[in-house]
């Protein structure tokens, strides 16, 4: 099951450098995530200074 990113993500960009998988990318109005692409690995929850990335 992949991480989506919630409200509270203040496009800091800390979550994009920690994903190994590159499946975090700068949308509009904050960061999402592709769940095609994310391995439920939790880097970018462990790194993020709101808690913005969850798991789905």
């Amino acid at each position: 099951m992949a991480y989506f990113i919630n409200s509270e993500c203040i496009s800091c960009g800390a979550c994009e450098a920690e994903c190994p998988a590159g499946a975090i990318s700068a949308g509009d109005d904050s960061y999402v995530i592709d769940a095609d692409a994310c391995t439920d690995c939790g880097s970018c929850a462990e790194v993020c200074p709101t808690g913005a990335p969850n798991p789905a």
